[in-house]
């Protein structure tokens, strides 16, 4: 069974274990050598309040009771500030990984709908994602949730011997005109979600 939950600092090992193999391993992650721990619990810590972190989990539920066994992280999903200036406090930066044993699966899909449940839940306006090209599977992700492409940087990540093309897409959570008088934290939005 997979569950998608508020991330916790226990899980941070196994967040920064998938991101650094997509760093290692992908152009995906514009990171070029392993991140340390203590900067994912530093940025874990700074921003988790105001914007959602979450991962999705495999349960293994006994046949004659309820009690999962903790969970394997599968993937996360995280949002942040888009950019720093206070007329963009309405609008977030989204990003999505799973572990490489489980593409495929729906895993990203999941973490995006409690994702952007949450966010539309906070009051945030705008979802922007960027997307290394090509990524045909990253694309399809963003475009089901009605993001549609915006932007594309050329040749901006120096990466495994070459250059790298970055695009942004770009989606709307709430349709309303004026933006609410703030922005829920997580546990308020999640707390009205009623989860």
């Amino acid at each position: 069974m997979t569950e998608v939950r508020l991330a916790t600092p226990a899980d941070l090992p196994a967040i920064l274990a998938i991101s650094n193999w997509a760093a290692a391993h992908t152009a995906a992650n514009f990171a070029v050598e392993p991140e340390p721990l203590a900067q994912w619990e530093g940025d874990y810590t700074s921003t988790n309040a105001m914007y959602p972190w979450l991962v999705a989990v495999a349960v293994a539920v006994a046949v004659d009771d309820d009690d999962g066994d903790g969970g394997t992280v599968l993937g996360f999903a995280k949002a942040g500030r888009w950019k720093g200036r206070c007329a963009y406090a309405y609008s977030v930066e989204v990003t999505v990984y799973v572990h490489p044993d489980h593409h495929g699966r729906g895993v990203g899909r999941r973490l995006y709908e409690r994702l952007f449940a949450i966010l539309k839940q906070q009051g945030y306006h705008a979802v922007f994602g960027g997307i290394t090209q090509p990524n045909e599977a990253s694309v399809r992700l963003h475009e089901s949730f009605g993001m549609r492409r915006v932007a594309l940087f050329e040749r901006v990540g120096w990466k495994f011997g070459r250059w790298h093309d970055v695009a942004y897409w770009q989606g709307t959570l709430r349709e309303a005109e004026e933006p609410p008088t703030r922005v829920l934290s997580v546990a308020e939005a999640t707390a009205q979600l009623g989860s």
